[in-house]
């Protein structure tokens, strides 16, 4: 092999392995993300005409609206997470590799991996959100943030593991600094992991530890708006603060994180809570990658028209919590949520169908199916087209809404017998602290 000279300009491209796909007569389609809205798009395009490559960092999809009980002892991580292999192994055109994203090249039709370059005739991008820590960095550095299976595993342990210095410690001052929990975000995500916290405290940690005086542990919900769950009608975020209050959840309206060194959370009102545990669900950005120009970037989102074609580029498209679709009816776009992904990836696929057979597309238009939160044991809120409740019968649909979505008949039946276990004996069985959690510097915040 010949030696490169120090002083010679290395095109990196040149020396880049192309990613080994066969070759066929059929267009290439490549996915980039196993997420809900990239599920989709496999799902509806294997009935097509088409070569469906799909690239993801994991091997595994993840049910994310399951994982805040990965991180509260509810689930364990295999429960909410399926191979991707496994879930979509019925096309014999179909090919999956393990990889993380580096950059797109629209104008080559390439996309760059940590594996090697790859060519594409439609690209998809899926690849999801990551969150947003509005550009604070110290709050990224010592915040737990729950957007993947490994952040989830780490809070459970770093949990379980303060728990276990508390029961050390003589002063009750400090015992409390080890016991106290912020969360910050009253979105669906932030009020459903105050709920399984408050249960955790009402029903688990006093047989755990009865050295311990619970009654001294604080669990605090921070938003910053003056009402919890904002995307529902307020009503449901009124019923969502009487039922945290029933588990001794706290909340604290209309006021932020200004700053979190890891032992002090400040306000913005400058009041300081002393604890060693902060969860970070406050919002979220698109994890838009490499190489696009800026004006295919808007709000942090790659810009799409009406049926998912990013603006500026020739065969590219985004769909889900990447996508930004303005229209008359979603002047700021439409939420970031799973039901949004899946039906972009399911008219998505159509419409590339469409286009190979030189029809007419048809535009996106969103059909709200409804929303909901779990604040725990028979208490949820859910807000449908014509229909707002709480109570009992929330919680129950949440539960089988949920059971239904989640992808595998081993984990739907996993999950089942998990939520009747702790449902009859009100206890939360997987305690475990397996992989015990070591503070890191932060990391860079992509996923793709």
């Amino acid at each position: 092999m010949e030696e490169l000279l120090i002083d010679e300009p290395v095109i990196l491209e040149e020396l880049e392995e192309k990613i080994h796909i066969p070759e066929s007569e059929k267009p290439r389609v490549v996915i980039i993300g196993g997420g809900f809205a990239g599920i989709q798009m496999v799902k509806q395009l294997r009935k097509k005409s088409f070569q469906i490559v799909l690239l993801d960092r994991h091997n595994y999809h993840t049910f994310q609206p399951l994982l805040y009980q990965v991180a509260t002892a509810g689930l364990e991580p295999d429960s909410i997470a399926e191979p991707l292999r496994k879930a979509l192994d019925s096309n014999r055109d179909f090919y999956f590799r393990m990889a993380s994203l580096e950059r797109v090249d629209p104008e080559q039709k390439v996309v760059h991996t940590n594996i090697g370059y790859l060519e594409y005739d439609y690209l998809v991008i899926a690849c999801g959100s990551v969150t947003n820590y509005f550009g604070n960095k110290e709050i990224e550095k010592n915040t737990f943030p729950l957007k993947q299976i490994p952040q989830a595993l780490d809070l459970r342990s770093h949990i379980l593991q303060n728990f276990e210095k508390a029961v050390l410690m003589i002063d009750s001052e400090e015992q409390k600094e080890y016991m106290n929990i912020v969360i910050v975000g009253g979105g669906p995500t932030g009020v459903e992991v105050a709920g399984a916290l408050g249960e955790l405290k009402k029903n688990v940690l006093p047989k755990d530890y009865p050295e311990l005086d619970l009654s001294k542990m604080e669990i605090i919900l921070l938003e910053g708006r003056d009402h919890l769950l904002a995307g529902m009608d307020e009503s449901l975020g009124e019923k969502a603060i009487k039922y945290l209050k029933k588990f001794g959840v706290e909340i604290i309206l209309g006021k932020h994180l200004k700053g979190y060194d890891g032992n002090e959370a400040v306000l913005s009102d400058e009041s300081i809570i002393r604890t060693q545990t902060v969860i970070w669900a406050a919002g979220v950005n698109g994890n838009v990658p490499n190489g696009f120009p800026e004006s295919s970037v808007d709000y942090s989102r790659l810009l799409v028209d009406r049926y998912s074609k990013v603006v500026g580029c020739e065969d590219v498209f985004a769909i889900g919590d990447i996508a930004f679709m303005k229209s008359e009816e979603a002047p700021k776009g439409h939420p970031m949520l799973a039901q949004v992904a899946m039906q972009q990836g399911r008219l998505l696929a159509s419409n590339l169908d469409r286009i190979q057979k030189d029809k007419d597309l048809v535009q996106f238009s969103y059909k709200d199916k409804g929303s909901m939160a779990t604040i725990g044991r028979n208490k949820a809120v859910v807000q449908l087209p014509r229909l707002k409740f709480g109570g009992f019968a929330a919680w129950v649909v949440w539960m089988f809404v949920h059971l239904f979505s989640i992808i595998g008949f081993r984990n739907k039946l996993v999950v089942f017998s998990n939520w009747v276990w702790n449902y009859f004996t009100y206890d939360r069985g997987i305690r475990l602290i397996i992989r015990p959690f070591i503070k890191r510097k932060a990391a860079k915040n992509k996923s793709i």
